[in-house]
């Protein structure tokens, strides 16, 4: 088998990935730029370590060394931290060239379409994090998911309390919630307000 095909495959797949699925949903040139080159410059490495002597633990543990060097340099989301991987498998599956074509490509359209569909933003939509800072310092924290569902106007999944602060009356607060449901969430705020009078 040449190795060739696999490295096209593999080509495709990156491009696939970073132009069709990432750069349209996420717009950072940024990144697309870094899972290229981290992609390409795995699967040259992989190549070179697949025709060679050397050891391809060797040069794994390269990788993983590059790459938490890589991911600790800036903050990345969890979702940037999975495409990351993705380019890294990508390069590796064609760059080894191990496993038979079929299966190799068979992958490599695998990794591409968990992450199309895992990424999708039609799949748990309505759900959200983000961290905010409230005007109160609140340190109980049911009346605090009361407050921050009546502000954001949704059902509060879960809360973390980051900072405390009772000298300028602030919460600092990361907050999972679900959007799309104001009916229900008024009614369960006018419920708690009536229990806490």
């Amino acid at each position: 088998m040449s190795p060739y095909v696999l490295y096209a495959a593999d080509l495709v797949a990156i491009s696939i990935l970073t132009f069709a699925v990432y750069l349209p949903r996420h717009r950072r040139r940024d990144l697309v730029v870094a899972y290229l080159g981290v992609n390409v410059g795995v699967l040259a490495v992989a190549g070179v370590l697949a025709q060679s002597t050397v050891g391809a633990g060797l040069g794994l543990g390269l990788f993983g060394v590059l790459s938490i060097i890589r991911l600790r340099s800036t903050e990345l989301t969890q979702h940037e931290v999975a495409y990351y991987f993705a380019a890294l498998a990508l390069g590796l599956i064609g760059g080894l060239g191990v496993a038979p074509l079929a299966m190799s490509i068979g992958l490599m359209v695998l990794v591409v379409l968990v992450l199309a569909l895992a990424d999708s933003p039609r799949l748990m939509s309505r759900y959200r994090q983000q961290t905010m800072v409230v005007d109160r310092a609140i340190v109980d924290e049911v009346a605090l998911v009361a407050h921050l569902e009546r502000l954001l106007g949704c059902h509060v999944h879960q809360v973390s309390v980051q900072r405390l602060d009772l000298v300028n009356d602030t919460t600092t607060v990361t907050v999972r919630y679900e959007s799309g449901r104001p009916a229900q969430v008024a009614a369960e705020s006018a419920a708690w307000e009536q229990v806490t009078r």
